[in-house]
């Protein structure tokens, strides 16, 4: 048996199974703080952008991070000015720390549940489709070898697995019905990724508003060029965890030179010409589970339609 099979992993150190996949993800996170135990002291102006993984996170990284300073771009990373709560601690930084500007802007993709108190939260959902293929293509190429496992079975591995009986937390559904019961507190802006896909300029608003930035023109067009996807393509370094790369590098084993970009095409709908029938049927009776039980919405159609 050669090394490749016997180990699960490429030349490269990417994984070939969703074994060994797991074992590399593992190896990044070799035991942090506990969700509660997060060494964070968030101030009542302190704003926290909570969407789940690959549901619109680091387009309102940068879309805030352009409102409180007019266009800032020095940085390598847009995780070292907007920190990570969860891994902030694996990679040295200081999260109690000042920041370039005011308010301090916090990453995270805690349940509601799980978020530290005391801030101010903006969250987006996203079609559960969507989120997982471009959770799929982000790990390609990253922690996967590219062509060794197939979409389906990494939707069956993790994004399904997750949300199976005895869930505890953490996967798509219980995030979404976490944030859905808080949408209307004062404390928590709630959107749709395809409503800010459909009105860029009235999503900056939204957002202008919550953290308490006075838009002008200028800065209205600042921001609307900075969130835009041609925009940040042209600066995608800035915006491919570039600090988590490194760590993967020197606690996984995997080649510095990996893809980890989060800027892709953004599109609405895309997965649906990826996922296998028989996928979306799972999707749909996790959905029925978590979502439609318990919110009452038939599909994430109906469920972004009560936002309007």
């Amino acid at each position: 048996m050669n090394s490749t099979a016997s180990t699960g992993l490429a030349p490269s150190g990417r994984a070939t199974t969703l074994e060994s996949f797991g074992r590399l993800m593992q190896a990044m996170a070799p035991g942090g703080p506990a969700p509660g135990e997060l060494a964070v002291e968030l101030q009542a102006t302190d704003v926290v952008i909570t969407p789940f993984g690959k549901s619109g996170t680091t387009w309102l990284q940068q879309m805030a991070h352009a409102l409180r300073t007019r266009g800032d771009m020095d940085f390598d990373d847009i995780s070292r000015v907007v920190p990570w709560l969860e891994t902030a601690a694996g990679l040295g930084l200081d999260l109690n720390a000042a920041q370039k500007a005011r308010p301090r802007l916090f990453k995270s993709h805690l349940d509601a549940d799980r978020i530290p108190a005391g801030g101010r939260y903006i969250n987006a959902c996203r079609d559960p489709q969507d989120a997982l293929y471009s959770m799929y293509k982000f790990m390609e190429g990253w922690f996967i070898e590219p062509g060794s496992v197939s979409l389906d079975d990494f939707a069956r591995g993790t994004f399904l697995a997750a949300g199976g009986p005895g869930n505890r937390g953490g996967d798509y559904w219980t995030h979404l019905r976490s944030w859905w019961i808080r949408r209307e507190d004062s404390d928590v802006l709630f959107m749709a990724y395809e409503h800010m896909k459909d009105d860029l300029e009235g999503t900056i608003r939204k957002v202008a508003d919550f953290i308490g930035v006075e838009l002008d023109a200028e800065l209205l067009a600042i921001t609307m060029e900075h969130s835009s996807l041609p925009f940040m393509q042209r600066h995608k370094d800035r915006f491919d965890d570039k600090l988590m790369r490194e760590l993967s590098v020197k606690a996984s084993g995997l080649p510095a030179n990996s893809d980890s970009s989060k800027v892709r095409s953004g599109n609405v709908g895309e997965a649906r010409q990826q996922l296998s029938p028989e996928v979306v049927a799972e999707l749909d009776a996790l959905w029925q589970l978590h979502i439609t039980a318990e919110l009452g919405f038939e599909n994430y159609a109906a469920l972004i339609a009560a936002l309007d």
